[in-house]
C-alpha cells in the first residue's frame, strides 16, 4: 500500500471535523449544526474514497510499467 495522497488526508481531514460538529450538534441540541457535521463528514468519506481509488489507479499503472519493462 502506498502513501496516502493529498485527497485521502483531506477527506480524513473532513471526517473528523464532521464528527466533530455532529457531537457537538448534539450536545448543544443544535440540530443545524448536527446536520452540518453529518454532511460534511459524508463529504470527507467521498473525499477519501475518491483519493484511494485514485491512488490505486496510479498503483496500477506502475505496476503494469513494470511488467513492461521486464
Amino acid at each position: 500500500m502506498g502513501l496516502p495522497n493529498k485527497d485521502e488526508i483531506k477527506g480524513k481531514y473532513e471526517q473528523a471535523k464532521g464528527g466533530l460538529k455532529e457531537k457537538a450538534g448534539k450536545v448543544f441540541d443544535d440540530r443545524e449544526l448536527q446536520d452540518e457535521g453529518q454532511v460534511e463528514r459524508a463529504g470527507g468519506e467521498v473525499r477519501e474514497g475518491f483519493g484511494k481509488a485514485k491512488r490505486k489507479v496510479g498503483e496500477a499503472i506502475e505496476d503494469v510499467g513494470k511488467a513492461v519493462r521486464k
